[in-house]
């Protein structure tokens, strides 16, 4: 069975990655992305994806919005770069 088609995050955000987000789950890629461009600050690209143990494409595309971040990515980023990245619930009601 094939995987339902759904909307990049950047699709879902009209001013990506300035934002605001009119929908909530674009919301929470956008705040997201914000987060992880914060956490990697003046390393390279490159670099922080080095340091995070996955491909720099892999990374280009979440800061972009046009990947959806797995839980692994996502746990390998959080610690890689030592950083709560997840948007907390209370700023996102």
């Amino acid at each position: 069975m094939s995987r339902t088609m759904r909307l990049k995050p950047n699709e879902l955000v009209t001013a990506w990655p300035d934002g605001p987000a009119s929908d909530a789950i674009g919301e929470v890629a956008r705040v997201f992305a914000a987060n992880l461009r914060r956490a990697i600050g003046t390393r390279s690209i490159r670099s922080a994806a080095e340091t995070c143990g996955m491909n720099h494409a892999t990374l280009i595309g979440i800061l972009e919005g046009r990947a959806w971040p797995d839980m692994e990515t996502i746990a390998k980023l959080e610690r890689g770069l030592d950083a709560a990245l997840w948007p907390g619930h209370n700023t996102l009601s």
